[in-house]
């Protein structure tokens, strides 16, 4: 991280090419400050054994144990015809369980020589089970012992702790620990990047002084003042580029936008038929507090499904309007764009028609632009932006070309913000006079932690109230495969709704169509395979629709919606559904996010331990959405003690979003959520848990908050803006600005 120029030393000279290759390709590592911070991922004690016991199917691991006994094989093979083949078996144990070392050809001549009986040595390979028993084929080893051979090796490993390191298959843990003392001695260069006074107050080691000991540590005690002081680091870094962020936007110039006493947002509001929650009101005044600053709001706005954002969100958007102002709001897909499109104009009647007969004394035009759109209609709604005769537009990221103008931007919401990248962002806000305000919108509940983290550069609003009228939504597991009857009882419970006359949704986590690829979606699946049940492709929409058609749901109308079909198909289908003429809607995720049918009270998602946590909390939210009660049916083979279930029930048990995304969270490591969640990149967070240090990252955030208030450029603080400039690369970067 702090990349001096010994730390910038690229491997290549230190290592030899060929190392340096391996790290790069495999580790992303390319320079000894790269590789100094690539910490061990836990340690051995030398008396400690890796417990065989436990093993983990096809991983890379590393085991410490003992030969119980070596034999040599001799066997006829085509490549050795006269019973020439040589296999050595070689069986090491470590007091908790026995495992199996093969190697073939060629290959058995040294470890012949070398695995003796009672012989202690250091096994890196792939497990995978041969016979029904675990073994590791070929495995790279290091010897443990004291003689005139292995003394170089016992030095290597004096301390009492051996360090682990995240490996690869073309790297085993100790070539990378031999790599490292290698470079160690440059550890004493690394530029220190916390401020003296904040490291003497929190009494925290130096970073030479943190490098060393997790890397060579002599005790437990050593590696926990490392963890210490380099969570610390990533941290305070990570917040002053955060913070340095925040300060930036507030110097940046913004039109203040007022409402007028008695305008749009007025006449809005009287007619709405409900009072706003007390939750819509103060997150309403926030943001009109930010919206009145002569510098552009930046944020984050979560709600749970169905807090009522969107209202929230056009509110904001009407006094923009108000004061002179033109508003957009980006949708991720086009049946989102054209459903928020058609829920705006209801909301706002006839205050939505300006510029048309029969328009209310202060409406404004909102128009709708998406990339399917005919040549003549989308003539029509640039102009209508150039002029400003539109003071609201909404509609995907066809927003963002160069050809769309706007007369005067002042405010940009966008809806579900993972979904946006940092470049369409810029892109928008380059279309404003003077940068626009941000207003951004996510149904998925985030922790405080996440939220300081990936957001840092967000204020935060949260609703956390459901409005009057909302119905409670039942969710239950179905066991597919222990108690096929349930599923069969699940189809009835579908007709009962039927008849009721409310609709249904079913999920799956498949197309069906022959350019899906059964394998490709397998592997985009979330969840680890755990089971069996893994072992078939992920059900597929057009074949569950046929089946069910013709099966359980036969004299239902059952209709089909995925991400593959023609813009305006999947319109009719949307209206068709919101119309009632519909009973079943056979769909993949591209109802996850804000489709709004209040008659739809029942939702059954096959495979749902293909979808993540807060996937399956944000279709849940698409049924309960009028006054009838909701029903979620989670439908899985998967048995009953795995993980997989576990997480089901979890979401089957709480409604409550911010319980679920912890649990999301901890399940799938905060990896997932900083790093391919933001960019592809490479999470910049090695010892730094989201979760566990929750305490660490908020008082990193107010430390860097008041370093950047004091001194913004960091003049004073040369340590601190060369690690800033490490964790700023291109990649990281990125990933901050898609936060």
């Amino acid at each position: 991280m702090d990349l001096v120029p010994a730390l910038q030393e690229p491997l290549k000279k230190v290592l030899g090419p060929a190392t340096a290759k391996v790290m790069a390709e495999h580790l992303g590592l390319h320079t000894v400050g790269d590789l100094l911070h690539h910490y061990p991922r836990r340690y051995e004690e030398r008396g400690q054994l890796t417990h065989l016991a436990d093993l983990p199917m096809d991983e890379h691991v590393t085991v410490v144990a003992q030969v119980a006994d070596a034999r040599l094989h001799t066997f006829a093979s085509s490549k050795a015809p006269r019973g020439k083949g040589q296999r050595l078996e070689v069986t090491i144990t470590d007091g908790s369980g026995r495992l199996q070392l093969v190697f073939f050809g060629n290959g058995v001549h040294k470890p012949h020589k070398e695995l003796l009986p009672g012989t202690r040595a250091m096994f890196a390979g792939k497990v995978s089970v041969f016979n029904r028993r675990l073994q590791l084929a070929h495995p790279a080893y290091e010897l443990l012992r004291g003689d005139t051979e292995g003394e170089e090796t016992v030095e290597s490993w004096a301390g009492a702790l051996i360090p682990l390191y995240p490996a690869t298959a073309k790297l085993e843990s100790w070539k990378l620990a031999k790599a490292i003392q290698t470079v160690l001695p440059s550890a004493q260069e690394a530029v220190d990047p916390l401020p003296g006074s904040l490291r003497e107050g929190r009494g925290l080691v130096s970073l030479p002084e943190a490098l060393l000991k997790i890397h060579r540590p002599h005790t437990k005690a050593d590696i926990e003042d490392a963890r210490a002081r380099l969570k610390w680091d990533e941290a305070f870094v990570l917040q002053v580029a955060l913070a340095r962020r925040r300060h930036a936007e507030t110097q940046l110039p913004a039109v203040p936008r007022k409402p007028g006493p008695d305008g749009l947002l007025t006449a809005f509001d009287d007619r709405l038929p409900f009072t706003l929650t007390d939750g819509q009101q103060k997150v309403s005044r926030e943001i009109f507090d930010d919206l009145a600053t002569d510098h552009p709001m930046h944020r984050l706005l979560q709600g749970e499904v169905g807090s009522g954002k969107t209202l929230v969100a056009l509110r904001a958007m009407l006094a923009v309007v108000d004061s002179g102002g033109q508003a957009v709001m980006l949708a991720p897909t086009e049946v989102l764009a054209q459903q928020h499109h058609r829920s705006v104009v209801e909301m706002m009647g006839e205050l939505a028609e300006g510029g048309m007969l029969g328009g209310a004394e202060h409406a404004t035009k909102v128009v709708l632009l998406t990339g399917s759109m005919g040549a003549a209609a989308r003539r029509h709604a640039l102009l209508d932006l150039a002029t400003g005769e539109a003071g609201i537009v909404i509609g995907t990221h066809a927003l963002i070309e160069d050809k769309v103008q706007f007369h005067d931007l002042g405010l940009v919401v966008v809806d579900e913000q993972h979904r946006f990248g940092v470049e369409q962002r810029d892109a928008l806000r380059g279309k404003g006079k003077q940068p626009p305000h941000l207003l951004v919108m996510t149904a998925t509940p985030i922790p405080r932690t996440v939220a300081m983290t990936v957001f840092g550069d967000l204020e935060t609003s949260v609703l956390d109230q459901l409005p009057a009228g909302r119905s409670p939504i039942a969710s239950h597991v179905v066991p597919a495969a222990d108690k096929p009857h349930f599923l069969a009882r699940a189809w009835e419970r579908v007709r009962e709704e039927v008849s009721n006359g409310h609709q249904a949704y079913v999920v799956c986590p498949r197309i069906g169509d022959e350019d899906d690829d059964p394998k490709k979606g397998a592997k985009q699946s979330k969840q680890p395979p755990e089971d069996d049940a893994d072992k078939r492709p992920p059900l597929a929409v057009l074949d569950v629709a046929e089946s069910l058609a013709k099966g359980p749901l036969q004299g239902l109308k059952v209709e089909v919606l995925h991400g593959r079909m023609q813009p305006d198909d999947k319109d009719a289908v949307m209206r068709r559904f919101a119309a009632g003429e519909t009973d079943v809607l056979v769909a993949t995720t591209v109802i996850e996010v804000g489709v709004n049918v209040p008659n739809a009270t029942a939702m059954v998602i096959m495979d749902a331990d293909r979808f993540g946590v807060s996937q399956l909390h944000q279709l849940r939210g698409r049924v309960g959405r009028g006054s009838a009660p909701g029903l979620c049916l989670l439908v899985s083979e998967m048995p009953e003690a795995s993980a997989a279930r576990q997480r089901l029930n979890a979401v089957a048990s709480t409604r409550d979003g911010f319980e679920l995304s912890r649990i999301d969270l901890e399940q799938r490591r905060e990896g997932d959520v900083l790093g391919q969640a933001q960019s592809g990149a490479r999470t910049s967070l090695r010892v730094l848990a989201v979760i566990e240090d929750e305490e660490i990252i908020a008082e990193a955030r107010q430390e860097a908050a008041a370093v950047v208030a004091a001194d913004p450029e960091l003049t004073g603080l040369p340590g601190l803006r060369t690690a800033l400039e490490a964790l700023l690369d291109d990649e990281r970067e990125q990933y901050l600005e898609k936060g």
